[in-house]
């Protein structure tokens, strides 16, 4: 059908037209060149040469931009006059005026220069607070949409169940409950009331990723369909059907010989079909052309384009590879079914529309910077880095310090260096990954990106050690020593930082890992280790402190969970401060003094060896222990510190468990009620967990399952009540049959403070007969204080 410019102007132009018409009347006016540029993408830095880039790469129209700030070195004024100089290209000198969708990364904030960089998303979840996660979408979304971006590649939905993998740092842990609390409550922050104002979030990866063969990053994972579904797929299942999640990336690896990017299964049939996702599947850079060179499932980059889009796949990013001349020619060939084109354009020019894109294609750009790291923003970091600490020891009392010591020495490779706060996603770490691909080469299908600053000045960041000299009396004398680096065999330091400790009141001891995607770094995409221990030099170093009999206070900065067996035995306080971001220097000062109480726990299960990898709290009746001797032979089969844990430097007591009932009919609510006092000296937060067990059923069940928690601030000797409802759905499980099902019989009630810690017990009988769960499936327990 031929169509006049009136015509065109006519249809898909008028916002009072329904999208669906306006994406119906658009799409039957494009080129098949048209079409193909919706799909792919281009890297912001492809761009940057101006007016003949913009002719050679955009003229047919183009799907996404790739990281305007994150892949660049702008200032957000500048990257918003950019942005509004790539959006003025399309919509006045293409022939259809398409804008593109800007994404960006945004796991620990918006990764760019000047944005706020909120602790790393492990550290989040060890808030136990969604309202936490939501404020922190709520920041990026304003700070992308000031300077014309539209699409977030977050959350990270991965159930993590191996510590050796590097990205373990980016997700929410290792309980599906968890993560999908969490989870749902970043979306609802990215995405704000409607796309119109919001940001597109985007769940990854889907799916299974956290569980890779020896903790090996794009390894394959072997996962049962039944925990794919109850575990795994769970908190992505949450996103789309609770906080209407936009768009889903997927995963790299491979799950029972099919990579997950050309699973139909995965991104159609149980995405699309089962729970009524209606967004757009963007692939994982690079993963489409994965099929040829890595999967070896496509001898040439038209099937693996065929492969993906049959798959489900919509967008290629980072860059248009599969998507471009090779998906043209298997077109041309009459390989691939037209349909299937048009099917993910109407996905793409549906979110256009939806965010107001052809109303509104420009940004403001001389008001950008005014919602950059404002001190709003930067107390919410704070806030956030000081409920993440976790307090993993402390005998004796030893924390909180004196602000009036008489000499305290500060060691190790952590504590004078802000670029060790921050996890892999934060801008610097991008802008050396980029450099490093410049400098050597790369493997990838990816234009050489040009030369880059590191941008030590993308926000200000004060170092741990900054911030304890800012905390203690002028009469405290500070002896700081580096003693090691992070990586490497030098202890060129030792002598000096023994010679600190033996003339101090205490020796501070901060170590951990470097995260980043370098060679450099020991954490994060890629950075895989067999070891969980720290690297380099870095327990010889605290040994020796250790041995001068100065009272030592280890404080940990790193991303994945670290095995210290002989730091629990020997050091008498242990502080995991994960990577805590721009205000983490002063959140584990305010801990270190006791300004604040430290109340995180654990998102995941830390082990006291690597060998009992994977070890997590969520085991079957016959897991966890060896039959008929209990343990290893050479080990105990318990975690150093089991899920959930975290002390504080005040004491708490759990009693009087109220059920509102002995019997529930299934498809009722149960409620739960408990007391939870502060039995110490200081206000402090606690952390109520709720898990239930199923001991008889048609398949196995774990012997304890989170159903709800409520992080609870207490002052000294105050009494809150926490109430739990708990609705029987959320008890459903897939049968044998793999029907969703909630199935009659008797279920444990069990309420503590970790997963280890559950002194309060109770039983209720479900009543039935066995019912089905469908549409009114129900992800959480509503949890408030009772007034």
């Amino acid at each position: 059908m031929n169509h006049s410019a009136e015509q065109i102007a006519n249809s898909y132009r008028d916002p009072s037209l329904p999208t669906e018409r306006r994406v119906t009347d658009l799409l039957s006016c494009m080129t098949l060149e048209e079409k193909l540029a919706q799909m792919g993408s281009v890297w912001v830095f492809q761009l940057l040469p101006g007016d003949d880039a913009f002719n050679e790469l955009l003229s047919q129209g183009i799907g996404h931009v790739t990281r305007l700030a994150g892949a660049s070195s702008l200032e957000p004024t500048e990257a918003a006059l950019l942005a509004n100089r790539i959006q003025t290209y399309l919509t006045g000198h293409t022939r259809l005026g398409i804008p593109a969708i800007i994404h960006e990364e945004c796991n620990s904030g918006y990764m760019a220069r000047s944005a706020t960089c909120f602790p790393q998303m492990i550290g989040v979840a060890s808030t136990w607070n969604p309202d936490l996660a939501e404020q922190i979408g709520d920041v990026v979304r304003v700070q992308m949409r000031a300077v014309g971006a539209h699409q977030g590649l977050s959350p990270v939905l991965d159930i993590a169940r191996d510590p050796r993998w590097g990205r373990i740092e980016e997700t929410f842990g290792e309980d599906p409950y968890l993560v999908s609390r969490m989870g749902v409550a970043f979306v609802k922050g990215l995405q704000g009331e409607s796309l119109a104002v919001g940001v597109s979030a985007t769940s990854k990866h889907f799916v299974g990723y956290g569980a890779p063969d020896g903790g090996l990053n794009w390894g394959p994972a072997h996962i049962p369909a039944r925990e794919l579904r109850e575990v795994f797929l769970l908190p992505f299942e949450a996103a789309v059907k609770e906080a209407h999640l936009h768009s889903v990336m997927n995963a790299y690896h491979e799950l029972d010989g099919v990579p997950c990017g050309a699973s139909r299964e995965l991104l159609t049939d149980i995405l699309r079909d089962e729970w009524g996702f209606d967004g757009v599947v963007v692939s994982d850079y690079f993963s489409i052309d994965q099929f040829e060179q890595t999967h070896f499932i496509s001898p040439d980059k038209e099937t693996s384009a065929h492969l993906a889009l049959e798959a489900g796949i919509d967008v290629e990013l980072p860059s248009t590879d599969c998507y471009g001349e090779p998906l043209k020619g298997a077109l041309d060939r009459g390989e691939i079914d037209m349909a299937l084109i048009d099917r993910s354009v109407r996905r793409i020019l549906t979110m256009k529309f939806e965010m107001g894109l052809f109303e509104n294609p420009f940004v403001e750009a001389e008001q950008a910077a005014a919602v950059f790291d404002t001190p709003a923003q930067r107390g919410l970091a704070r806030q956030i880095a000081q409920q993440s600490i976790v307090l993993l020891k402390n005998e004796g009392e030893t924390l909180p310090l004196r602000k009036d010591l008489r000499s305290i020495a500060v060691i190790g490779p952590n504590a004078d260096d802000v670029r060790n706060l921050i996890g892999d996603y934060a801008y610097p770490c991008h802008v050396e990954s980029l450099a490093e691909m410049r400098e050597r080469g790369t493997s990838f299908n990816l234009p050489m990106p040009p030369s880059m600053e590191l941008a030590d000045n993308f926000v200000p960041i004060r170092s741990i050690l900054e911030e304890i000299r800012d905390k203690v009396s002028p009469d405290t004398t500070i002896h700081a020593v580096k003693g090691c680096e992070v990586k490497g065999e030098s202890l060129n330091e030792i002598a000096e930082a023994v010679e600190a400790a033996r003339g101090a009141d205490v020796a501070l001891v901060i170590v951990g890992g470097k995260s980043g995607l370098t060679d450099s770094c020991t954490t994060g995409e890629a950075l895989d280790r067999v070891e969980l221990g720290l690297p380099g030099m870095q327990l010889d170093l605290l040994k020796a402190v250790y041995e001068t009999g100065t009272p030592v206070v280890v404080v940990l900065v790193n991303g994945r969970p670290l095995s210290l067996p002989w730091i629990v035995e020997h050091v008498p306080a242990v502080l995991e401060t994960w990577l805590p971001g721009e205000e983490g220097g002063r959140a584990v000062a305010d801990a270190l003094f006791g300004d604040t109480n430290p109340g995180g726990k654990l998102p995941v299960t830390i082990p006291a060896h690597v060998g009992q990898v994977p070890i997590v709290h969520y085991v079957k009746p016959s897991g966890g222990k060896s039959f008929w001797k209990e343990t290893y032979v050479d080990c105990s089969n318990e975690p150093l510190f089991p899920f959930g844990f975290g002390l504080s430097y005040t004491t708490f007591a759990l009693d009087n468990l109220r059920l509102s009932a002995e019997e529930v009919s299934i498809g009722e609510e149960l409620i739960v009620e408990v007391d939870v006092t502060n039995t110490g000296s200081r206000a402090g937060d606690e952390v109520v967990q709720l898990y239930t067990g199923q001991t008889f059923a048609s398949v196995t069940r774990p012997v304890q399952e989170l159903r709800g928690f409520l992080r609870v601030a207490l002052e000294p000797g105050e009494t809150k009540t926490v109430q739990f409802t708990l609705h029987t759905h959320q008890l459903a499980f897939y049968d044998r049959d793999m029907r969703y099902v909630v199935e009659p019989g008797a279920v444990a009630v069990m309420l503590g403070t970790s997963s280890a810690d559950l002194p309060l017990a109770g039983s209720v009988r479900l009543l039935g007969p066995a019912q089905e769960v469908g549409g009114d499936k129900v992800f959480s327990s509503r949890v408030g204080v009772v007034e």
